[in-house]
């Protein structure tokens, strides 16, 4: 056998009655892509400024949706309430998603995915109040 021959044997594939008598299936499991299509609405507590870290860790997934209740916070200490949405604005931008107060004592915030609706009457409400 030439050495051409050896060299195109040992490159070459199997032959085709080779691969038709293998007829194992291995079976693959797409548990974790299911899962991670699902979008989660996901409640939160603001009670100190500590609890906004689980809150980053599960936007940066990419697939929660964030209630975020701020009253506790807010009744306690307002700068700590500040630095806290500070925080949230800031990873917010990062994921390009969206944040906004939803009440007095909740925000809202959705990954690049997901928009907040945002009704004319809102947005009306903040344009008069830049102006003054």
């Amino acid at each position: 056998m030439s050495i051409l021959a050896k060299l195109k044997e040992k490159f070459s594939g199997p032959k085709y009655d080779e691969m038709e008598k293998e007829t194992e299936y291995v079976e693959l499991e797409n548990d974790n892509e299911a899962m991670r299509s699902k979008v989660v609405v996901r409640p939160f507590m603001l009670e100190q400024f500590d609890d906004v870290k689980p809150i980053l860790d599960s936007l940066r997934e990419g697939y929660t949706i964030a209630l975020v209740n701020i009253r506790p916070l807010k009744d306690k200490d307002l700068v700590e309430l500040k630095r806290a949405i500070n925080k949230l604005k800031k990873t917010t931008d990062a994921i390009e998603g969206e944040i906004a107060g939803f009440g007095d004592d909740f925000l809202v915030v959705t990954p690049a995915f997901a928009s907040i609706y945002r009704s004319k009457q809102v947005k009306q409400v903040t344009e008069d109040s830049s102006e003054e």
